[in-house]
């Protein structure tokens, strides 16, 4: 059943670890070699990248191939050298095949401090699933190459679109500490049917995602501003005493492009900028914040 309640304008009076009322977290999307893509023997090629694909279904589509590419061949580089740059630590969001793929840049991630999170096997939505057992084995397989190249079992979840009905319970049997699948609140909260996963909502508007569609950005500044306004909201009720959370999600192949990148460094020298009024933090460690203060 769906709940449209929520906290009902009654939040939890807490404070994250640095003492700060807002906490924010930086995720990166490593998902380029896991998009479907008919030289891949995927039945169909992802359609949405710099432009909707011209080439006829069914047919190998080598361009998108190598707009996706890029993110791992240069995006990728950029993007980690402007959060050494700034000491900002974020969650990476990896999808199973692209790990599989180039787990060397999986493991360069985790030695510069960054959380590996699951993002499915492929990036595609989990509610495609047909059944809880073919859901539940590409989990394995995730969880298994993330492990595999950088040395950590993931904690964390978040696909394309949506959960299936199975997800949440597969998660937690499986001793996932977060799911993220959850668009719905400026807080973590927890699912009374899966009680030991917190849910920990994430964001599509503060996202790079709104360059690859007609109603959202297009020049660079455009998403500086638009997340300048998501602080100073979320800061003003913060400093009222209400707890937030902002995410704020960038891609590879998009954020990384040089046009694109200050997108995403203006924004962290910006949180950078903004000391101890803010917690900035990997996704895991926001949950077990949380959880520790409103247990």
């Amino acid at each position: 059943m769906r709940d449209l309640v929520g906290y009902g304008g009654t939040w939890p009076d807490f404070r994250w670890p640095n003492g700060a009322r807002l906490a924010v977290s930086v995720a990166v999307n490593f998902e380029e070699g896991a998009e479907q893509q008919v030289g891949d023997g995927d039945p169909r090629s992802e359609p949405m990248g710099e432009f909707m694909s011209v080439v006829a279904p069914g047919t190998r589509d080598m361009g998108q191939e190598q707009i996706f590419a890029y993110g791992m061949r240069a995006g990728l580089w950029r993007m980690l050298d402007g959060l050494d740059r700034h000491g900002i630590t974020a969650t990476f969001l990896m999808c199973g095949r692209a790990v599989e793929r180039s787990p060397s840049l999986a493991a360069a991630i985790a030695t510069r401090g960054h959380e590996a999170a699951v993002h499915g096997w492929l990036w595609r939505p989990h509610s495609d699933y047909a059944s809880a057992e073919a859901e539940g084995r590409d989990l394995d397989r995730c969880m298994r190459v993330i492990r595999d190249a950088c040395g950590a079992t993931p904690r964390g979840f978040f696909c394309r679109g949506s959960e299936s009905v199975w997800t949440r319970a597969l998660l937690a049997e499986r001793g996932f500490l977060y799911t993220s699948n959850a668009f719905d609140d400026d807080l973590p909260y927890r699912d009374p049917q899966h009680p030991s996963l917190l849910v920990l909502p994430y964001a599509l508007d503060s996202n790079d995602s709104k360059f690859f569609h007609p109603n959202g950005f297009v020049r660079a500044q455009e998403m500086v501003e638009y997340v300048e306004d998501a602080l100073e909201t979320l800061l003003a009720e913060a400093e009222a005493g209400k707890p937030r959370l902002l995410n704020i999600g960038y891609h590879l192949r998009i954020s990384g492009r040089p046009g694109r990148f200050p997108a995403m460094d203006r924004v962290l020298a910006h949180l950078a900028s903004l000391g101890d009024r803010i917690w900035v933090a990997r996704r895991d460690a926001i949950a077990e914040a949380f959880i520790a203060a409103t247990r």
